[in-house]
């Protein structure tokens, strides 16, 4: 009979032990769940403030007006020929970024007094 009650208190101790490592991993997730949240809210505002590469490719919900204003280029169209259709742009479409402050507007003329 000492056996059995030995191997009930194991039985007990052992699932103390498990209970209380689960408790522990469910805190544990929910705090790297908000610190992971956190870093992907200050890792999207980076990736929004960087300058777009002079090739871009589409990505899922874009429209051209969203590329034009987050990349500083509203002539999207009239640098690629390719784009028939300003409404017809999907994702992994390949498209020419100049933005405007990097634009070339030919000489300057000045006049001198």
């Amino acid at each position: 009979m000492a056996r059995v009650h030995s191997s009930t208190t194991l039985a007990e101790t052992l699932s103390w032990y498990c209970s209380l490592f689960l408790v522990i991993m469910l805190v544990l997730s929910c705090c790297e769940s908000s610190t992971t949240e956190n870093e992907k809210r200050v890792q999207t505002n980076v990736v929004d403030h960087r300058p777009c590469d002079e090739i871009y490719v589409v990505r899922e919900g874009e429209t051209l007006h969203t590329i034009g204003d987050k990349c500083g280029d509203p002539y999207i169209v009239e640098e690629n020929p390719h784009i028939h259709d300003p409404d017809d742009v999907f994702p992994g479409l390949v498209i020419k970024i100049t933005p405007f402050k990097n634009r070339n507007n030919g000489p300057t003329i000045t006049f001198d007094q």
